[in-house]
């Protein structure tokens, strides 16, 4: 993951709200929830909501996808992964034995997005 990509998604989970909201849809699984679920939960208005969605759509931490009239919000673990294994990649400074306890937690460690 190329390091601007890595601070995209880490400034789109910066704000309380917005990790609130994928802490939550990560604990969903793929199935998501809809987004009256996630305002009740996170307990934000539906409006707020909407914005803090869009930041994490448009950074690629989460999937929207319509089922009638109800949009399903769903974390998309694949750039999750991604970030984390480019954390602790990262954070290791040539030094594996560092960062080995998390890298065996982390599936796919460092697997692109």
């Amino acid at each position: 993951m190329p390091l601007p990509r890595a601070v995209d998604l880490l400034s789109a989970l910066a704000q309380g709200s917005r990790l609130a909201v994928f802490r939550l849809l990560v604990k969903a699984g793929p199935d998501g929830l809809p987004a009256g679920t996630i305002a009740r939960e996170v307990g934000v208005r539906p409006n707020t909501l909407s914005t803090h969605l869009a930041i994490l759509e448009q950074a690629g931490l989460v999937t929207a996808r319509r089922e009638g009239r109800s949009v399903i919000y769903a974390a998309d673990y694949g750039a999750m992964r991604a970030l984390l294994g480019f954390l602790v990649d990262d954070c290791c400074g040539g030094q594996p034995d560092i960062c080995a306890p998390l890298a065996g937690l982390i599936p796919a460690c460092g697997a692109e997005a």
